[in-house]
Formats: structure tokens, C-alpha cells, sequence
């Protein structure tokens, strides 16, 4: 070549940059892309094998059964036939009915008291079956187990009233008296104990 420029000697400068320099530049970014990609995807792993435990301890913590409520039986205390002394009145018209009822009531083991007709106040007053009559505290007790023999009556309290007997006020919608298995089954459904009601799971 002529002119200003002249090339001596047997050396040529070089006139392209070096290829291993950028070789060894895009591996090294390739070998830390790789490494990146390989450890987040061990992270997820172990997340998919833990996390999930963890969620599911969680959500068990968060959804416990609540503590159940005692199931220990609440057993209703009823005073038997034997110590409740009945009143036997009739208000209707049907002559003998009270002694008849009164008589089948000792039979099924209650005491029979007065065997009369019925004061004026409910003498052919009463519609249906009967009514079954006593002091305030009898409400839940000897009321309750006269009711098991006859279960169409109506119940009422007085609370003047003193004493522990209780009456059993015949109506003209009197057929009788309960048959004697179905009032044993009654009267056995009233003593019979009853668990208490477990709590209920909320929440989950």
C-alpha cells in the first residue's frame, strides 16, 4: 500500500475483537441464569412438600372441633305414681265416671284421694278430655306424670293452692284413660336421661 499509511515489518495489527472473550461472557450469564432457574424451582419443590403440611395444620388449627359440651346424661327427676295422691272429680253428667277412673288410677299404682263430682266452677264446664289441676310446684311434676295417663287434658296450676295432691277434673271429651302401655312408654320417656347437645363445628 502506498500513500500516507505504510505497513512494515512481517506483523498485521488485528482488526476484529477477540471471539473467547464473549464466549466466556455469555457462558458465565447462561451458567447463572441456569443456577437461578434450578434453585427457584427447588424452592417451589420444597414449598409443594411443606407449605402444603403447613396449610394443612393451619387450616386444622383454624378449624379444631370446639370442645364437645358434657355428654354426661341430665336424668329428669319425676316423683312416682306411688307418691302422687290424685283427686277423681267428674264434670259431666255421666254418673259413676270418677270412681270408675279412680279405680283404674290405683290399678296403674297412684294414690286416689277425694272421688267426687266436680265444684261449680268447672262442673259441665269442661270440653274436652280434663283438666289437670294442682299447686304451683306440681307444674313439672306430679302434673307432668298424671299427664302421661291422660294426654288430651289440659293443665293448670293455682298458685293459693297448698298441698301436694292434685286433681283430675273429668270433661265431656273424656273417652278414658291412656292405654296402660302407651302411659308406661310415656311416663319412661320423661325419666329416660338425655345427653346434652354436642357443640357445633363453625368455620370450616
Amino acid at each position: 500500500m502506498g500513500g500516507q499509511y505504510k505497513i512494515t515489518g512481517d506483523k498485521y495489527p488485528r482488526m476484529r475483537p477477540a471471539r473467547r472473550r464473549g464466549r466466556v461472557v455469555v457462558a458465565a450469564v447462561a451458567s447463572v441464569t441456569v443456577l437461578g432457574v434450578l434453585g427457584w424451582g427447588t424452592l417451589q419443590l420444597i414449598d409443594v412438600f411443606t407449605g402444603g403440611d403447613k396449610a394443612s395444620a393451619a387450616g386444622a388449627a383454624g378449624c379444631a372441633t370446639p370442645a364437645r359440651a358434657s355428654a354426661s346424661p341430665a336424668a329428669v327427676v319425676l316423683p312416682k305414681p306411688g307418691r302422687v295422691t290424685v283427686n277423681v272429680l267428674n264434670a259431666t253428667t255421666r254418673s259413676g265416671l270418677a270412681q270408675k277412673t279412680a279405680d283404674e288410677l290405683k290399678k296403674r299404682g297412684f294414690r286416689v284421694g277425694d272421688v267426687s263430682n266436680a265444684p261449680k266452677e268447672y262442673d259441665k264446664k269442661v270440653a274436652g278430655a280434663g283438666v289437670l289441676l294442682g299447686p304451683a310446684a306440681s307444674a313439672k311434676t306430679s302434673l307432668t306424670v298424671l299427664g302421661t295417663q291422660l294426654p288430651g287434658a289440659e293443665h293448670r296450676t293455682d298458685a293459693a293452692r297448698k298441698g301436694a295432691a292434685v286433681d283430675l277434673i273429668i270433661g265431656n271429651g273424656f273417652k278414658g284413660l291412656a292405654k296402660p302401655a302407651d302411659a308406661d312408654a310415656a311416663l319412661a320417656g320423661l325419666t329416660a336421661p338425655r345427653p346434652t347437645p354436642a357443640a357445633e363445628k363453625k368455620g370450616c
